[in-house]
Formats: C-alpha cells, sequence, structure tokens
C-alpha cells in the first residue's frame, strides 16, 4: 500500500499502474460486468474502476449487511486511511497537496464501486470527497488548503459539510445560523440538522436512519462558537454562491452513487427476464446520463438544470428498481435475510438528500421558463 501511495502521487499517469496491487484477484461471477467500451472510457479510467471494485469487494462488502443491521461501522477509521492510500479521496484535488487531480468522471467511478460494495458508506465518501474537500480545492484560501487538504486526501481526518437545518433544507437563504463578526473572529450560533459524516467528525448526536445506516449523520449545535475570520471559505457573504455551486456539483457526481446501490439486484433476480432487461436498459441509461453530466462538470459546464435532472432521474429509477427486485422475490424480499430491503432504503436517501425530487423538479421547470422568456 505504501508503494501504491507513492504511484498516486503522480496523477494521472499513476492509474496505468495502481491495478497492479490486485492483479491476482478475480472478478466475482455473480457481479454483473460493465461494458465501459460503452462509455468511452480510457484505458485509465477503467483500471480505476477495476482497481475500485476489487478494493471495494474485499475491504467493504463483506460488512456491508452488518453495517446495515447494527447503523455501524467500527472499522471507518482504518478503511478510510486505507482509502487514502489508494488515492481515492483527494481524485479530484491538486498532486501537490497529495491528490490525483483527476475529473468529476473518475469521482462518479469510485463512487459508482463503492456503492456497489455499501451505499451508505460510499454517500460517507462523497460527503467527504466532494462536499468537504472539494468545497476547499474549489473555494479555500492557500492557508486553509495548507492546513485541511493534506490530512483530509490521506485519510486521516473525516469531513463533512454542514448545510441543512431542521427549517431550511436546500433553501440557503432561509438559514437561522448566525456568525457575528467580532473582529479577527466571527461567534456561531445555531444548529444544523442531517449532517453525514457529523458524527465521525467527533461530534456526540447520531441519528437512527431509515436507509444508508452506518453513514452517520448527526446534529451540529453551535453556541457562541468562535471561528477565526481567516477560515472564512470564499469571500464574505459569498456563503449562498458557495453553498449553491457546491450543490450543483453534489448533484451532478454523486448521482453516480445510484448506479452502484441497485447495480446488485442483477443478480438478486436473474430468473426474470422481462424484468431484467427493463433493469439492464434503464441502468445503462442512467450511467450514459450521469457520466455525460461528469463530463460536462470536468469541461467547466456546469449547468444546474442537469445537475437536477441526472439525479433525479437517477435516484426515481433507482428507487424502482429495488421495488421491482422486491416484488420479484415476494415474500423473501420483504425479509431481512435478502439485501433488497436495504438497496431501496439506501436509494430513496438519493431522492431527499442534495434537494429532494421536488426541489429538483422546480430547478429544472425554471430553467426551461427562463429560456423561454
Amino acid at each position: 500500500m505504501a508503494a501504491l501511495r507513492k504511484l498516486t502521487l503522480l496523477g494521472k499517469s499513476s492509474l496505468s499502474n495502481i491495478n497492479r496491487c490486485f492483479k491476482n484477484q478475480i472478478r466475482l461471477s455473480s457481479h454483473f460486468p460493465i461494458d465501459d467500451n460503452l462509455y468511452g472510457l480510457s484505458d485509465e479510467q477503467k483500471q480505476l474502476r477495476e482497481t475500485v471494485f476489487q478494493f471495494a469487494q474485499k475491504e467493504l462488502a463483506p460488512y456491508a449487511d452488518e453495517i446495515d443491521k447494527t447503523n455501524s461501522f467500527p472499522q471507518i477509521k482504518d478503511f478510510w486511511k486505507k482509502c487514502g492510500e489508494l488515492g481515492l479521496h483527494g481524485i479530484t484535488a491538486p498532486v501537490e497537496y497529495g491528490g490525483l487531480e483527476l475529473g468529476y468522471l473518475e469521482h462518479c467511478l469510485v463512487m459508482e464501486e463503492l456503492s456497489r460494495a455499501s451505499g451508505s458508506i460510499a454517500l460517507s465518501y462523497g460527503a467527504h470527497s466532494n462536499l468537504c474537500l472539494n468545497q476547499i480545492v474549489r473555494n479555500g484560501s492557500e492557508e486553509q488548503r495548507q492546513k485541511y487538504l493534506p490530512d483530509l486526501i490521506a485519510g486521516k481526518t473525516i469531513g463533512a459539510l454542514a448545510m441543512s437545518e431542521p427549517n431550511a433544507g436546500s433553501d440557503v437563504v432561509s438559514m437561522k445560523l448566525r456568525a457575528d463578526n467580532k473582529g479577527d473572529y466571527y461567534v456561531l450560533n445555531g444548529s444544523k440538522f442531517w449532517i453525514t459524516n457529523g458524527p465521525d467528525a467527533d461530534v456526540l448526536v447520531k441519528l437512527d436512519k431509515l436507509g444508508m445506516r452506518g453513514s452517520n449523520t448527526s446534529e451540529l449545535i453551535f453556541e457562541d462558537c468562535k471561528v477565526p475570520v481567516s477560515q472564512v471559505l470564499g469571500s464574505v457573504g459569498g456563503g449562498v454562491y458557495v453553498l449553491m455551486s457546491g450543490l450543483d456539483v453534489e448533484r451532478g457526481a454523486g448521482s453516480a452513487g445510484t448506479l452502484g446501490t441497485v447495480h446488485p439486484v442483477h443478480r438478486t433476480c436473474r430468473m426474470i427476464q422481462a424484468k431484467l432487461a427493463n433493469m439492464y436498459v434503464t441502468l445503462n441509461a442512467n450511467r450514459s446520463y450521469v457520466y455525460n453530466v461528469a463530463r460536462a462538470l470536468d469541461r467547466g459546464n456546469i449547468s444546474p438544470n442537469d445537475c437536477a435532472g441526472v439525479i433525479l432521474y437517477a435516484a426515481e429509477a433507482a428507487t424502482q428498481m429495488a421495488l421491482d427486485a422486491i416484488q420479484i422475490l415476494g415474500g423473501n424480499g420483504y425479509i431481512n435475510d435478502y439485501p433488497t430491503g436495504r438497496f431501496l432504503r439506501d436509494a430513496k436517501l438519493y431522492e431527499i438528500g442534495a434537494g429532494t425530487s421536488e426541489v429538483r423538479r422546480l430547478v429544472i421547470a425554471r430553467a426551461i421558463n427562463a429560456y423561454y422568456k
């Protein structure tokens, strides 16, 4: 692993070599193969997928059912460091801070493969690598990057983004937490809710959830919390832009989690030909949309309506595919001896997080109406 970490520091050129770490492992026959030629992936991107697949199936998949049952992953710290050794946390971060300096498409590939192993831990990975780490890359000062990025990329610390509040989800302008300027520091008072990775980031309160169990969520309470002015992310008064632009990226890149979350249903219901065909076509259509939005993000073309559209379509399709898997299995699908219940509960979160399906439809409709004005 130490040698592998050195390779990740080389950036894009390293991807042609990292697959060697797992060259003696064989892809499990129970996993339906993905034809990456269909999506125009490069050889390096194919190797990245294969490497993350092998890593996730070895280090994460064996624990997925227990994570769901107990709503905990005691090995999260060790797993985080192993992800850091592979360079997965810093997939979009500059090489100078220890990252791979790749794109959002590569981030989607990692997110998809981790989600195939465990939807909940992949969600935590996305909150860490995209919502926290990538926000610092995009909006942080050089001092902030030097201070926070190396440990976040190495997996020594776990990051989170505290946006939602009890009465404000995606509506950032309705948030009530105050930051009062006291000269060289701000005093924060208020609370945040539904914060993914909150408990793992040394916060005390943990929520019990329907799905994505093991991806810890908490409330954060701020009482006269002092934050130095030097830690303001972006410009003073520019928080709405930081959060909303980050939300576009979260929706675009985070939609890859839906692909991995429901991919295992193929092997759950392999004898039902019609539904298998429908799932195959739907999953491939979703993957094409997700990858193309990710490619647009890599070109700097951030389209809020397509970022909202891709996660809207992929999330609702993932939930329906999970429901179909339960229906096919009948009574067996309804008991916890089968993982289909976990697939459904994990998929449903993608219809809520990063803006609900209703909010996404509003974003899309507004963009269409604006075009015709």
